[in-house]
């Protein structure tokens, strides 16, 4: 099914839809506008992942103090999880079961937010979409990619506007909007303070099943905080952006140190 087409449908049908939007947003749109956007086409709320990302680090942190000698492999990564679940299965006990992805999490504040309206998460993964129908089905968590939500606003012939008075209806301005950077999940929760150098990995790309097979031969390492896509999520299918890997950086960190969006173009 074309979630683009699935999204207009529900549009047009008046539907209460809470639009969930990932932490690369920056990248790709300026903000308040794509706020402003998202309202005109018929949205009744919008929500920061990162406020999801926040309960995550908070249930991580909680595993890793509960079990001190534990060790684990992060699992926000759907194509990382899928990846070890069907061709490396015996890494798949160190998964953090307990943790809610950043997604799962910020919807699951959201039912509790404002019962009977579909939460509807926008970003840069296309695995999002397998995660959302296998793993929660019952959360009802429509997933588009930025390129697709560019679609549905062709659809409504709905152009770049602003209203400076537009803003996050949940909104978490802190360290968790850095989570699409390669080590992000690490820094925000502050685990590289935490741990010493040689307790934590942090890999993305093209190195990821080497890592996993260092882990498990490694007991020194207490966590494997790794990503699928090269850098980590700032270069996940669903961005279409000439930037560079230095200035996608930037603008995720500009989104986290300020507070506040940076202008995307």
């Amino acid at each position: 099914m074309n979630e683009d087409k699935a999204l207009i449908d529900l549009l047009e049908k008046k539907e209460r839809l809470v639009a969930m939007l990932a932490p690369s947003l920056p990248i790709v749109f300026s903000y308040p506008t794509i706020i402003t956007m998202l309202k005109k086409i018929g949205f009744a709320y919008t929500a920061e992942v990162a406020v999801g990302a926040k309960k995550t680090n908070e249930e991580l942190l909680a595993l890793l103090q509960k079990d001190p000698d534990a060790r684990f492999i992060t699992s926000p990564c759907p194509t990382i999880v899928r990846m070890i679940k069907t061709t490396m299965p015996q890494y798949a006990k160190y998964f953090t079961y307990n943790v809610d992805s950043p997604m799962v999490a910020t919807a699951k504040i959201i039912r509790e937010k404002y019962p009977g309206y579909k939460p509807v998460f926008i970003g840069p993964c296309l695995m999002k979409k397998l995660e959302a129908s296998e793993d929660v089905p019952d959360l009802g968590i429509l997933v588009l990619t930025y390129t697709e939500l560019r679609n549905v606003f062709s659809h409504f012939n709905v152009t770049e506007e602003s209203n400076p008075n537009d803003q996050f209806d949940i909104a978490e301005p802190g360290m968790t909007r850095m989570y699409p950077l390669d080590g992000g999940l690490s820094h925000s929760s502050g685990l590289t303070d935490q741990l010493r150098p040689e307790q934590l990995k942090v890999v993305s790309g093209g190195k990821n099943r080497k890592a996993i097979q260092e882990f498990d031969a490694n007991p020194t390492i207490k966590l494997l905080d790794i990503l699928n896509c090269p850098s980590g999520c700032i270069y996940g299918p669903g961005i279409q952006s000439t930037l560079t890997l230095e200035e996608r950086t930037k603008r995720i960190m500009e989104y986290t140190s300020l507070g506040s969006h940076p202008s995307s173009s």
